[in-house]
């Protein structure tokens, strides 16, 4: 067959002032209708947005256009998250039309901070699982590597989270109100989605067997593209996320009848797949539409890739030749028996066959070390909702299991623990086993964590398969975290070094040298100083919440959970409160506490501790003695626009979770690598920042994850640390006395009595070790040389830190996926 011929891209060119006014201008006056004398800031936020979208459509087609030619293999990213922050100007700084956008308003009078401002961060995650996605598509761009990453796009996110009387209130998170500029639908590319029904068995003369599944129910996928361009690269890569729609929206003969309600029931009920991110899933009803939105964003993606990526007369025997499909978490791993359906039911593949391409293709990321954060679904509502799925898995599971009895025999209590399938306490399959059997790699997100997770969390499979199991670190994109939210940094970092970092962040270590020049310690302390000071502007603007800016900025900000230990870091501030209390004379470093974290709609516990540091900051602020000494604050709604502005502003960096639960984590890199000291336990990816910058430079305390596990093996007593620790019964006192809830016992009892009779992590065994390093320091930071020059060693130290290092890891390690460049308008 002739390689069919690529007509050429049409280059979009602004590269100059004049011209980008120019485009500007028509596309104030032809997408919104408006002249510039009556435009209202969205419109100019459109106008300009569109201007930089123009001049990387074209860049993204002939990316397109390379890489179909190139035939190279493609890495496929499927997570259900992409916190992407905002977009304009990570968008401006990949296509290097910063500059000339900011002369170009200045030029026609607009306020461009104005319009950056005005832009939604788009609702698609929640924390660091989806952060780290929004960062490895841009890595994967910037890098070369042709890719596509596939999503859903939730209309309203997880939430927007408000605060009535210190309790956290969840708000739609309207963030397509507006509309978005940044995303192109494609409703013609639409892709059916089918639910329910059941299957059908045809055995024909020549021995083989057919099966049908006859779906019950079907919605549409629409496509939404949204453009990942590479920094200083022509490459652009694609981000598709999928809206669902009804086959029939509208029932036009049952509204003609009255019942206007019905006549759109199908339209309301499929929607509902791609409101929210996480549903709350406490109700059978919840955990049925996470379902049906898993299964609804891999069955789009598996399909438009398979149909619109891949040449019409592409050989999919030779699918492991041209893509790898990377499973973020356990949420995309029902795309395994998806593929291999489209193989067998509808391809025609021989089942040995497409089992192999299966295991060729598919990798699997574990986010997680906690075991009920490994989803499981019934057998129940799989069988319902996807009847064919779940006879693949039966069977896949059934040839597993006859080649562990070959392995293992006699050992059947090995294969029960190893089975896809669960049976207690109630028959259910094993996302994570089912990716892990299936997959080619399994890897951790951390040292500890991959260790753990071989160790302990999936002991049998990384005996039976030690091949399977690698680690590849986290990583944060410098480009978001440094370029664009620390401009002073990042300014002062090029001076010195060079702009060479910002794609080789190992570069770093040329800073090294300045730790101990007099004269870039102090730009470096004014730097911080600043981006306080912008950050107490931004949060009395918001809320009304005044900051102390002479003051160490002391920041826990993460997904509200128990094991993360909000509560250890606020037992502190009440300590500190309470030592403050007992002599007002005491000479004690101002200190300013700030949290920010959302805690999941049904998660009590979380929210209860979120109402009890919004009570003690409340109480803080009333206490004329306090003032000035010691600040708390939670910024409601925390997200990647906020975090951009708090972690430039941060000296000590919390990461506090009991050793052996985290992961990872991201924002303790973010953090140090903004020049924040870390005060943590060995726990995910702390080992590696404690490594990397040195112990000198880091606060560590707290139990190990061997010491913890001897501590709950021999049954934990954690009113035993209650009563024999003065400063930890004083503090828990004053909660439970009423103090902070206005004399009311009752309001905290519950979290109360979770730390005094459960304390499921350990926090009040690690209570007196954090409180004597939070008093280290104290001591170090009164020296201000010293803890600027350890400040420029986080920073200095934390180059291994980057996506792109995380991503060349996965190409070492799993994906084995080339670059593949994109020329520039000269060739």
């Amino acid at each position: 067959m002739s390689e069919p011929r690529y007509p050429a891209i049409v280059p979009s060119d602004v590269d100059s002032v004049d011209t980008f006014t120019t485009e500007f201008l028509k596309r104030l006056q032809f997408g919104q209708g408006v002249v510039l004398a009556r435009a209202t800031t969205n419109d100019l936020y459109f106008a300009l947005a569109r201007t930089v979208r123009q001049q990387l459509m074209s860049r993204w087609l002939e990316t397109l256009n390379v890489q179909r030619k190139a035939k190279a293999k493609a890495v496929v990213y499927l997570s259900a998250e992409y916190l992407l922050g905002r977009q304009l100007d990570n968008n401006l700084l990949a296509s290097g039309l910063t500059e000339i956008a900011e002369q170009s308003m200045e030029r026609l009078g607009i306020d461009i901070t104005t319009l950056r401002e005005a832009e939604l961060e788009p609702g698609l995650g929640n924390g660091g699982l989806g952060r780290l996605a929004a960062c490895f598509i841009d890595s994967l761009a910037t890098m070369q590597i042709p890719a596509v990453g596939y999503g859903i796009r939730y209309e309203y996110g997880i939430f927007r989270q408000t605060f009535v009387d210190g309790v956290q209130v969840e708000q739609p998170d309207s963030w397509l109100t507006n509309g978005s500029p940044w995303e192109f639908p494609h409703p013609e590319m639409g892709v059916k989605v089918r639910f329910a029904g059941h299957t059908e068995t045809e055995h024909r003369d020549d021995g083989s067997v057919a099966t049908t599944w006859v779906h019950g129910w079907e919605v549409i996928g629409i496509p939404y593209n949204y453009m990942v361009p590479g920094y200083r690269t022509e490459n652009v890569n694609a981000l598709r996320l999928w809206s669902a729609r009804a086959t029939q929206a509208f029932d036009l003969q049952v509204f003609n009848s009255g019942d206007y309600l019905q006549a759109v029931r199908a339209q309301a009920f499929a929607e509902n797949i791609s409101k929210v991110l996480y549903p709350e899933d406490s109700t059978p009803q919840g955990k049925e539409l996470r379902l049906q939105q898993q299964y609804f964003f891999v069955a789009c993606s598996l399909r438009d890739y398979l149909d619109n990526v891949l040449p019409a007369d592409f050989d999919l025997r030779r699918l492991p030749e041209r893509v790898v499909f990377q499973l973020n978490d356990t949420h995309p791993v029902i795309a395994i028996p998806e593929l291999i359906r489209i193989l067998v039911d509808e391809r025609g593949i021989a089942w040995d066959v497409a089992l192999d391409i299966a295991r060729q293709v598919f990798n699997y990321t574990c986010h997680t070390l906690l075991p009920e954060a490994l989803e499981v679904w019934s057998v129940e509502l799989l069988g319902r909702l996807l009847p064919r799925h779940l006879e693949i898995i039966y069977r896949l599971n059934d040839e597993f299991l006859a080649d562990l009895r070959e392995a293992y025999p006699g050992d059947e209590l090995r294969v029960r623990r190893m089975s896809i399938i669960q049976e207690h306490p109630e028959r259910a399959v094993r996302m994570a086993y089912l990716a892990t059997v299936v997959g080619t790699k399994v890897n951790g997100v951390a040292e500890l964590h991959s260790q753990l997770l071989r160790d302990k969390v999936l002991t049998d499979f990384s005996a039976h398969w030690p091949e399977k199991f690698t680690n590849v670190t986290n990583g944060v994109t410098p480009r978001r975290f440094v370029r664009l939210a620390n401009p002073g940094l990042s300014g002062l970092i090029t001076e010195t070094i060079g702009e060479g970092w910002l794609k080789d962040l190992a570069e770093l270590q040329q800073l090294e040298p300045y730790a101990d020049d007099a004269s870039f310690l102090e730009r470096f302390a004014a730097i911080k100083s600043a981006n306080k000071s912008r950050l107490s502007e931004l949060v009395e603007r918001r809320q009304g919440i005044v900051l102390p800016q002479a003051a160490l900025y002391d920041v826990m900000v993460k997904r509200l959970h128990e094991y993360k230990r909000q509560t250890l870091k606020l037992l502190h501030v009440i300590t500190l409160y309470q030592r403050i209390q007992e002599n007002p004379d005491l000479d004690i470093v101002p200190r300013v506490v700030l949290f920010g974290a959302k805690a999941a709609p049904g998660y009590r516990i979380a929210k209860d501790t979120i109402a009890l540091i919004n009570a003690v900051a409340t109480t803080i602020d009333a206490d004329p003695a306090v003032k000035g000494r010691l600040k708390v604050a939670f910024p409601a709604n925390y997200n990647v626009s906020l975090a951009e502005i708090l972690i430039p502003a941060a000296d000590l960096s919390e990461q506090i979770s009991l050793a052996g639960k985290e992961a990872s984590g991201t924002g303790n890199m973010k953090l140090a690598l903004n020049g924040a000291l870390t005060i943590g336990t060995l726990d995910g990816a702390n080992v590696e920042i404690l490594e990397q910058v040195g112990a000198e430079n880091f606060f560590l305390f707290g139990l190990t994850e061997p010491e913890a596990q001897a501590i709950q093996t021999a049954g934990y007593q954690p009113h035993e640390h209650y009563a024999s620790s003065p400063g930890l019964r004083k503090a828990l006192d004053a909660v439970a006395s009423g103090e902070f809830s206005g004399g009311d016992t009752e309001a905290f009892a519950p979290l109360v009595d979770s730390l005094l009779y459960q304390d499921r992590f350990l926090a009040l065994a690690d209570y007196d070790a954090y409180v004597a390093a939070q008093d280290e320091v104290e001591v170090a930071y009164r020296d201000t040389k010293a803890w600027t020059r350890s400040a420029v060693l986080n920073t200095a130290r934390s180059g291994y830190f980057s996506s792109d290092r995380s991503i060349q890891d996965y190409l070492d390690r799993i994906w084995h996926a080339k670059p593949v460049p994109v020329a520039g308008p000269t060739g």
